[in-house]
């Protein structure tokens, strides 16, 4: 624990170069119109959201990328210092950024890129970390609440549970990027306490690689809480979530992110399950019932009446529980 007071300055140090460079990318997005496009079936306070600017998840992978390959400078010329495995999450980071970069600014002009495409290129990456994770890095396989040790996988397992998850969580966190700051405060929430976990562990460069990230989102969140100047899109949150799945397997503490990560799981079973009800109940003329009011989750309890920021202060407090209680079975 003696890492600990370095990995938060590393936190405070991503947050002020997130924030400081916060208003010069505002301006260029500005200038060039890469302005946000709004559902015309979701609430209609949200129109007022409509060019607000997107893409907002540069702001923050930019320090992150900066930082994490400074600090692993000295291991990447062969002399001793953070681990190459920090490499993994960075290139996960960079390779969903770029997918989502190029689906938001199709979106600019169009429908964005189709959801097939997209969702190939996700399990490609997702399967290329998963085989960095089991064959080419030393980490844990997999720890249980209750069991003493690690225990061990085969890759006929392990893998497919890689991908899912990583696939998965890339898609709860973009879902979950419905409401200013939302997505944010969760993300930052969950990667706080991975990063806690890898401190303890010993696993010091991933932990600094979860603070200097956790440091970049706190900036970008001032400018994304409500109202929002900035808005992440794909960019950032099919990066941050693809990212988050690969540093809860470096951990090993894989099977406790989906309590850890209560939001973003509940959220991507509110889309399944109100589409997959609405087909199951659609008669010939193409109509169905719905289980909410709309979907995703967030919108549901708009149209109840509750504001964007009671949402989300609501739901950050439900993370900050679910946080606590992962806390306890990672420990257990």
């Amino acid at each position: 624990m003696t890492q600990a007071p370095m990995t938060l300055a590393l936190a405070g140090l991503s947050f002020m170069l997130t924030a400081i460079w916060g208003p010069p990318l505002l301006r260029v997005l500005r200038h060039y119109k890469v302005g946000k496009a709004i559902r015309v079936e979701g609430p209609q306070r949200h129109i007022t959201k409509m060019g607000t600017p997107t893409m907002g998840g540069v702001l923050f992978i930019v320090p992150v990328l900066l930082l994490t390959t400074l600090l692993n400078a000295v291991p990447l010329m062969g002399l001793t210092g953070l681990g190459r495995s920090v490499l993994l999450p960075m290139g996960v980071l960079l390779l969903f950024a770029a997918l989502g970069a190029v689906d938001d600014w199709q979106g600019l002009h169009g429908e964005g890129m189709r959801a097939r495409t997209k969702f190939a290129f996700q399990v490609i990456f997702a399967l290329l970390a998963a085989i960095g994770l089991y064959y080419v890095l030393d980490v844990p396989h997999m720890f249980m609440p209750g069991v003493k040790g690690e225990i061990e996988m085969s890759a006929i397992i392990y893998l497919p549970v890689a991908v899912f998850l990583i696939v998965g969580f890339s898609n709860a966190v973009n879902l979950t990027d419905g409401l200013d700051g939302l997505a944010g405060l969760i993300s930052a929430t969950v990667y706080t306490i991975y990063g806690a976990i890898a401190l303890v562990q010993g696993q010091i460069f991933l932990a600094r690689f979860c603070f200097i990230l956790v440091g970049a989102v706190f900036g970008f969140l001032w400018f994304n809480v409500h109202p929002a100047d900035l808005i992440m899109g794909d960019t950032g949150s099919l990066s941050l979530g693809a990212t988050l799945a690969v540093v809860a397997f470096m951990t090993g503490q894989w099977v406790i992110l989906p309590v850890i990560a209560v939001i973003p799981v509940s959220t991507a079973l509110s889309v399944i399950l109100q589409t997959s009800y609405f087909k199951y109940t659609r008669n010939k003329y193409g109509e169905g019932r719905r289980l909410l009011k709309m979907a995703p989750l967030h919108h549901h309890f708009e149209l109840l009446g509750w504001s964007e920021t009671q949402v989300v202060q609501r739901f950050w407090l439900i993370s900050l529980l679910a946080a606590m209680i992962g806390v306890g079975l990672a420990v257990v």
